[in-house]
């Protein structure tokens, strides 16, 4: 039997065909009601994708993700399938190479929003602050400083934008006009219901969610249901406990060490990406597992 590949830029599978392919997952199709998400260990960085894989990457996203979807299906149900993945990936040897990095979804309809709950001012967010006061058109306190807390978690949508492309922050109006008015106040209402209910938990753990992004999607019955990637390293701001000072922008566990290195580079930050230097790689990779560790306890 093949051996699962130590890093996977890009899967190949023979027995499903393939949907799409993302940033970071490649999407094959099981039967009418069922899909295959496949989390490589590709790495996008100012929205273009790198040509060196962080390995054992996708290992991790796949692991924390499960791990919320768990712990968070009383507020609201996920989007994964009760079939196992062998039923799923018959071929043993396609099986083999997305083992521990594949999960198998129910077909839903996704929504064109990326639903954003910030409990920190930081990144874009601070700096629109600097700019206005607000953040995608909320209001807030005057003499905030860089990575403080709010004094509550905001909602601040944006939309959904194709590889290659950059999101936009749009106001909540902005969703209801596409969404409808109890769709998007839903989304809204439980999205911040997900972040209290995890940045409670990691806390104690020496994990600050500063922000996170969520996407969802309608089943059948126009049930809301979250979908794609739930708390990772990749959809969110994680920073260390201990490393931790308001003014400051804080380190974070995530590819922090690849935008780092990338700024000190003459590149215009258009694809295609630079090749990735082994060290950069590696500390990347234990950002990632150790994220993993204090929130799994694996």
């Amino acid at each position: 039997m093949t051996q699962p590949p130590a890093r996977l830029h890009t899967s190949s599978l023979h027995s499903l065909p393939l949907i799409q392919q993302g940033k970071v997952r490649d999407i094959y199709a099981v039967d009418d009601d069922h899909m295959l998400i496949v989390t490589t260990d590709r790495l996008s960085a100012f929205d273009v994708v790198l040509p060196d894989p962080v390995p054992g990457k996708g290992l991790v996203l796949t692991r924390v993700s499960n791990f919320w979807f768990d712990r968070l299906r009383g507020i609201i149900p996920n989007h994964l399938a009760a079939m196992p993945l062998a039923e799923a990936v018959p071929d043993a040897d396609d099986r083999a190479q997305i083992e521990g990095r594949a999960v198998v979804v129910r077909r839903l309809r996704p929504l064109p929003v990326e639903a954003i709950v910030r409990g920190y001012i930081s990144g874009s967010g601070w700096k629109d602050y600097q700019a206005s006061g607000e953040v995608c058109g909320i209001r807030l306190p005057d003499g905030l400083q860089q990575a403080q807390q709010l004094p509550e978690p905001i909602y601040t949508p944006s939309t959904k934008a194709a590889v290659g492309d950059h999101d936009e922050n749009v106001a909540f109006e902005a969703t209801i006009g596409a969404l409808g008015r109890p769709l998007a106040e839903q989304i809204r209402d439980v999205s911040l219901r997900l972040y209290r209910e995890a940045a409670a938990y990691a806390a104690p753990r020496g994990i600050i969610i500063a922000d996170t992004k969520f996407e969802f999607g309608l089943d059948a019955d126009d049930r809301l249901t979250l979908i794609d990637e739930a708390l990772t390293p990749d959809s969110s701001r994680f920073w260390p406990a201990t490393d931790y000072r308001i003014g400051t922008s804080p380190p974070s566990f995530d590819k922090q060490f690849v935008r780092d290195y990338l700024e000190t580079l003459d590149w215009d930050k258009t694809a295609p990406g630079p090749t990735l230097p082994e060290e950069i790689l590696r500390q990347t990779a234990e950002k990632y597992r150790e994220a993993a560790r204090l929130l799994t306890g694996e």
